[in-house]
Formats: C-alpha cells, structure tokens, sequence
C-alpha cells in the first residue's frame, strides 16, 4: 500500500514540474520587416514635389507626376533651365531609369515605350553595403539605410545611396513613404544639393500653349496663348481638344469633334494627329478658309511639340473634304507667315 502511495505522489510531481516548465523565449521576435522599393519610391498621382538649391542656379526644381502606368511612372522636372520627362520603373527588385529626355516640354505618354536595360537607382536587398555598377561604369552602394536629413518639413531618416563615377560623386537620399528628398553632385571645386522643401498633393501640372485662329478677313492668322493643366494620366489630346473648341473666336473644331489620336513621333520628330469625320462636315467654310484652318490647326500642334511636320488625318484615312485633299504620307508644315499675336 506505502508504494502505491510513494508512486501517485511521485506521478504528481511530475506533471506539476512539466505544467510549470517556462517556455523558452523566441527569439526572432526583434527581426525588422524587410525594406521594399515601393516603400522608398512611391507612385503617387497630382503631387507636386518642391526642392530648394544650394551651390547652383538650376538646383532648384519642381517635379510633377505625368502619368502613372502599372509599375512604371513618368516625372517631369523644371529646374528653370529645362523640363526633364523621366520614365522610372520598379521591377525585380530594382528601381530603374528608362528614360531621361532633357528639353521636354510637351506632354507625351513615354511609358507605354519599349526599353532595354535602364540605369539602375535602387536595388534590393536594400541594406547598407549593397552595391551595384550601371553601364556607364558608375558605382552605387547603400552607404547608410538611417542618415538623419534636416528639411524644412521636418527631420527624414533616410536611405543614402552614394554613386561614384568619372564626373564626381552623387549622394541620393530616400525616405520611406516619401521617396527622393534630397540629392548632392559633388565634384572637383563643386558642391551642389537639391533639398525637399514642399510636397503638394491635388496639383495639376500647368504649362501654357499657343492656339492659333484665322481672322475673317481670310488672311491673318492670331495666336493666342492660354494656360492648360494636366492631371496625372490625363491625355494631352482631351486637353488639347476642350481648349481649342473654348476659342469661341472661331470654330477650329467643331462641337462634334473628336481628336481619335494625337502624338509625337520621336523617329520622324512629327506630330500625327487623327480627327473624327464631323471636323470635315461640320466646317462650313469654303477652300481659303478651310486652308487657313488646318495651317491653324498645324501651327498649334507643331509650336506645342516643337517640330515643323504635322500629319492630319480622319478617322485613320486620307484627309479629303469638298475643296482640299492631303495625300497619304504628306504633311502640313508650321508656317508662321501673316501671324499676329493676340494679347
């Protein structure tokens, strides 16, 4: 009987040692989540990012968000010597450059271009001593993935990306949700930084252009210029359209017309713009006239995108009315003769 007790007694401590084991800690609990691009380059539409200068008179800019396609997006950049249309996409990994074009200052659609390679901005793992060498045989690393950046919306902690090639050096400098806040060129006797100073949300971007109209004496031609915004992914040729059809002065185009396409042809430096049939029937105006519309219609589109050529077609066909004819391949030419500027 004693060992049946000496046996429960000794079953008890042993399940009252086991209920009261402590469970060792984890110890993954202080793994930090692993850095995205996303989170260091955010695409985000009708933002216009303010940056002051130090060291130059054009490190200061104003950069607008044009258009916003999957996983690319399309910025322009004025730093009051130029507009510069850059197209960047986030893919495996890595934040790249497909295109940098200087002296842009129509809107065009860049990102539905086909590109190979890219310069390479951001790469992942994004963690400090990552590097990476771009075609041009520059070399980034990630030289500090918490650098504190005063600005004047506050302190940033920052990832820093230090690039060095046969031009100098290049500090670019990211914050999470943010994306660039802040660049330094530094070379031989020169140092020259670009800070955040202001972040807009709800901004168009605003340009001017200049719409040209025939006068009734059949021989002048006026032009006049206005301001047109652009939200992002808004289509120069809806803009284009709605402002033209507001020059009550003169019916360019009439209620019913539709611009079908409208863009620029890098290859040819042209403009091909394809107008719905109602431009034709809805006119009203004889062979002089109707001249002077279409050099309108030609001066408007080739002073915006900068080019001497516009092909003008309807509904993807040949241009034919009652009184003039352009033959397939054939192009206006911007002519400025007998222009006078409206005021």
């Amino acid at each position: 009987m004693s060992n049946l007790i000496t046996m429960i007694i000794m079953t008890a401590m042993l399940f009252t040692g086991c209920a009261n084991e402590t469970i060792p800690p984890d110890n993954n609990t202080d793994e930090t989540p692993e850095l995205k691009i996303e989170d260091y380059y955010p695409f985000l539409e009708n933002t216009k990012y303010v940056y002051e200068g130090e060291g130059n008179e054009f490190a200061f800019m104003t950069t607008y968000v044009d258009y916003i396609e999957d996983n690319r997006i399309q910025t322009r950049t004025d730093n009051g010597g130029t507009e510069i249309v850059k197209v960047l996409e986030i893919k495996d990994g890595q934040l790249l450059e497909l295109l940098n074009r200087g002296e842009t200052y129509f809107r065009e659609n860049f990102t539905d271009e086909e590109y190979t390679g890219g310069r390479i901005l951001l790469k992942e793992p994004l963690k400090e001593g990552n590097s990476w060498t771009n075609d041009s045989g520059a070399t980034s690393t990630i030289t500090n993935v918490s650098k504190e950046i005063v600005t004047k919306m506050g302190n940033f902690e920052a990832l820093e990306v230090t690039t060095e090639g046969k031009q100098g050096k290049t500090i670019d400098y990211y914050a999470n949700g943010t994306g660039l806040i802040k660049t330094v060129n530094i070379g031989e006797g020169y140092e020259v930084s670009s800070t955040i100073s202001e972040i807009i949300e709800d901004q168009p971007f605003i340009q001017s252009i200049t719409l040209y109209y025939p006068d009734a004496d059949g021989i002048t031609i006026h032009a006049v210029d206005v301001q047109i915004s652009f939200n992002t992914n808004e289509e120069p040729k809806d803009i284009i359209e709605k402002n033209v059809k507001d020059l009550s002065v003169y019916e360019i185009l009439g209620p019913n017309t539709k611009i079908n396409d409208l863009y620029f042809n890098e290859q040819e430096n042209s403009v091909h713009i394809d107008l719905s049939k109602e431009f034709v029937t809805e006119m009203n105006a004889g062979s002089g006239f109707e001249a002077m519309i279409l050099q309108c219609l030609t001066n408007t589109l080739g002073t915006y995108y900068q080019v001497e050529e516009v092909y003008i077609t309807i509904d993807g066909g040949p241009y034919e009315s009652g009184h003039i004819i352009i033959e397939k391949g054939e192009a206006y030419k911007v002519d400025y003769t007998n222009v006078k500027r409206t005021e």
